[in-house]
């Protein structure tokens, strides 16, 4: 099965059949995954994502940026003029070499910083690095995650709770912690959470955990640094069609039915929510803080 890109995103069409529908086929891959040999293939804007210069001269540092909803907004930031620092880790270099040469041919510079969140001292470099790399920073999204699927919480080990909860919560924290000192009046802060954060699924408790602490991170943190100038949002997407899913984030025989069960009938592309992004980091959003701003198919968030 392949995907037929879609060329224009202007273009009207029935969003229940624009993008491929279940059933996909069974494709299992090791933790964390590669959009590359994903089928079909997802879409994060390669062909489709056009800018208008929304985000020019903007700074932006982009984690879980190889791949799925951190390489589609990526790709719009760097359209709309921004550049952009990459995080991921390093077993994932071949997706984002092909997030780099996306960036820069769109004229924009792309700063590559792979390395694991779950480290502190990695994430304080993290922030160094892409503020030395882009010459300052007044966009951070925090939107790597770890999710694996667990049917029963007796077989949830301490060891992924760890990892997952360290992933998700921890390095969204230091990195925010550590981002905040250079970003002015202006800036903006855009955390992924998950319709898990409201309807957690029964295997999927530590992950759906985190994603209810970061929507309520959001919430707080949006209030705390409103004075000054820097605003706080999140964007929740449902079943969208990312490597996190085959890669042990649901089981084969739900990736084979993913999207299924959501009144679109089908999973989301990573090219279909990165405009969200690029409007909350845009200052079109401007009135737009501490809130959580969802994409989901249809299910009410």
């Amino acid at each position: 099965m392949t995907n037929d890109p879609v060329k224009n995103q202007y273009e009207m069409r029935d969003p229940q059949t624009q993008y491929p529908r279940p059933p996909f086929p069974k494709q299992p891959q090791s933790a964390p995954g590669l959009a590359s040999e994903m089928d079909p293939t997802p879409d994060h804007g390669e062909d489709s994502y056009v800018g208008f210069g929304r985000l020019k001269g903007r700074k932006a540092l982009i984690t879980g940026a190889d791949s799925g909803i951190g390489r589609a907004v990526a790709i719009a930031f760097a359209r709309e003029g921004a550049d952009v620092a990459l995080n991921y880790l390093k077993v994932e270099d071949s997706d984002a070499e092909d997030v780099v040469k996306l960036i820069e041919a769109a004229g924009q510079k792309a700063v590559v910083i792979p390395g694991d969140l779950k480290d502190e001292a990695f994430c304080k470099e993290l922030v160094q690095q892409a503020v030395d790399g882009l010459g300052g920073l007044d966009i951070l999204v925090s939107n790597a995650g770890k999710q694996t699927a667990v049917e029963a919480i007796a077989d949830l080990t301490t060891e992924q709770f760890d990892a997952t909860m360290k992933t998700n919560i921890y390095a969204m924290f230091w990195i925010t912690k550590a981002a905040l000192p250079h970003m002015q009046p202006g800036s903006t802060i855009i955390n992924t959470t998950s319709i898990q954060a409201s309807q957690p699924s029964a295997n999927l408790l530590d992950y759906a955990m985190t994603k209810a602490a970061i929507a309520n991170f959001t919430g707080g943190l949006a209030k705390q640094v409103a004075e000054k100038g820097i605003r706080v949002n999140a964007v929740a997407p449902g079943p969208y069609w990312t490597a996190l899913q085959p890669s042990g984030g649901q089981p084969q025989d739900k990736v084979q039915k993913f999207g299924e069960g959501v009144p679109l009938g089908r999973p989301g592309q990573p090219a279909e929510i990165a405009p969200l992004y690029v409007l909350l980091a845009s200052q079109e959003s401007s009135y737009m803080t501490g809130n959580v701003y969802a994409s989901t198919g249809g299910t009410l968030y």
